[in-house]
């Protein structure tokens, strides 16, 4: 490894490529700042390659590099893009681009063209853009995978009776399939934003000049061909200071996130001994060491951790954005930050995916808790109006009224002359009920069976909403997979392009 080159080297090299400044940065401004703003900027090294590489092949091609310069500057770039060893970044040299810099100026002198018509921050944004859209197809990805397992569990619990619960209390009785379908649709919408959010990626804010365009060509069109780009950011300013595409892909990792959390809260209550509805996988737990009985759910804490996390990021990106405009320090942070969190939010899907595909649902004790709680309430009030023709109101009231006086006894210990005699009694009036009408209404798969509206627990519609969610996440990780194919092909061909016409 080559030793590290001197401070002073460099502040000398900086004179005679720029010259403003007399004087390098002081010591405290490099430890304090420059080493905070470069470990933010480390993973953007490849990507300011290939953005450095698709502009020199567009400036030879206009003609404003010449051939033999743009050969000798495309060896150089080229073996920087391969990792050299002695390619050490310092903050003594400053942020990203000028480590990068550095090390090319003592490669070749044709260096001097690379920034032609250029600002550093050009470099950077569009670096920063290229590894958002790679990390926004792969977070798409998990996203369209757990979907496929909510969906395949699903469809395995579509008859696995439990309570459902509203405010921690037994409600009606459901099935765990409907139950970790309502998941799903939440996670579709979060796919849909997600692909709004890749087109807006997707377009390419290079050659912008600094933020009004250049005198020396750039090649617009050209540079966002050979990266992959759909199309450009239309205005140069926009493009160079696009605050809302932050502020919208945090928004989407808060949502995600606080979906999954929703879901992983519901599941560490299920797993407590007082529900005892589910049980994680040993691999998705964690040991007490001080309670020999504890079977931590230590994934769904995680996940939990995790949203909480995505909250506070959504809350700095939007702060960090609320500054005039034109002002450096909007993502100072976040060029590191916001990737390394949908990075986060990818493994957080992927756990979540993996989590559901283990984990063990006693279909036993959910049937118990049906049968011993008053979840059928609502079924016997409604065949209350549906049969004796009471209006909703009066029904409540009866079943409202046997809840209270019952409420140590399971619903299916009422009879027929319970019933009436409490309608006398409570609405003077008098009812006709079978025997027949009431197990029916108490039977909890019957209720399940009866729901035949739309997005109902009913198994028509339930395999009409599995079908459908089936079919989306599907589309969606096709969808993602292809693009990703097409953005890795698009590198491989600006590669070849550049090692083609590299001096060798």
């Amino acid at each position: 490894m080559a030793a590290r080159q001197p401070a002073e080297s460099f502040r000398q090299q900086a004179l005679e490529i720029g010259g403003r400044l007399q004087s390098g940065p002081s010591e405290l401004l490099v430890n304090a700042v420059f080493a905070w703003e470069l470990q933010h900027q480390l993973h953007l090294c490849d990507a300011v390659g290939l953005a450095d590489i698709a502009q020199t092949l567009a400036a030879l091609e206009s003609g404003i590099l010449p051939e033999i310069e743009g050969r000798q500057l495309l060896a150089a770039l080229l073996e920087l893009q391969r990792q050299p060893g002695d390619f050490v970044p310092d903050p003594e040299c400053g942020d990203i681009y000028t480590n990068r810099e550095a090390w090319l100026v003592r490669r070749t002198p044709t260096v001097g063209w690379l920034g032609a018509g250029r600002a550093r921050r050009e470099a950077i944004t569009t670096a920063f853009v290229l590894v958002m859209r790679r990390a926004v197809l792969d977070f798409q990805l998990a996203l369209s995978e757990l979907g496929s397992v909510l969906v395949a569990q699903a469809s395995l619990n579509r008859l696995a009776i439990m309570p459902d619960y509203t405010y921690l209390q037994a409600a009606q009785p459901t099935t765990l399939g409907h139950y970790l379908l309502g998941f799903a649709y939440p996670l579709l919408r979060d796919l849909e934003r997600l692909d709004l959010l890749f087109g807006r990626l997707n377009l390419s804010p290079m050659g912008c000049g600094s933020t009004n365009g250049s005198l020396i060509p750039q090649g617009r069109q050209q540079t966002a061909q050979l990266l992959g780009f759909d199309g450009l950011v239309e205005h140069c300013r926009d493009a160079m200071w696009q605050a809302d595409l932050c502020i919208a892909c945090a928004s989407i990792l808060s949502s995600g996130s606080i979906t999954l959390s929703r879901l992983a809260e519901d599941l560490q209550i299920f797993s407590t001994r007082e529900f005892a509805l589910i049980e994680l996988d040993d691999r998705h737990a964690r040991a007490s060491k001080i309670m020999p009985q504890k079977k931590n759910p230590f994934a769904l804490t995680h996940v939990r951790a995790l949203a909480n996390k995505m909250i506070g990021l959504l809350a700095t990106v939007s702060a960090s954005s609320r500054t005039p405009s034109g002002q450096p320090d909007n993502r100072l942070a976040i060029y590191g930050e916001l990737p390394e969190a949908v990075h986060q939010a990818e493994q957080m899907a992927a756990l979540m995916a993996e989590v559901l595909m283990h984990l063990r649902f006693d279909a036993e004790r959910g049937r118990r808790l049906v049968e011993a709680s008053w979840t059928q309430a609502t079924e016997l009030a409604e065949t209350l109006v549906l049969e004796c023709g009471l209006d909703f109101r009066a029904a409540h009231q009866l079943v409202g009224y046997l809840a209270g006086e019952f409420r140590e006894r399971s619903i299916r210990e009422l009879s027929v002359e319970t019933i009436i005699a409490a309608a006398e009694q409570r609405l003077g009036r008098r009812i006709e009920l079978s025997a027949a009408q009431l197990e029916k209404a108490l039977d909890p798969l019957q209720a399940i069976q009866s729901r035949q509206e739309a997005g109902s627990t009913s198994l028509k519609s339930m395999e009409t909403m599995l079908n459908d969610c089936r079919e989306q996440f599907g589309g969606y990780r096709e969808r993602a997979l292809d693009r990703r194919t097409h953005l890795e092909g698009k590198e491989k061909t600006l590669l070849s392009l550049a090692e083609a016409l590299a001096e060798t």
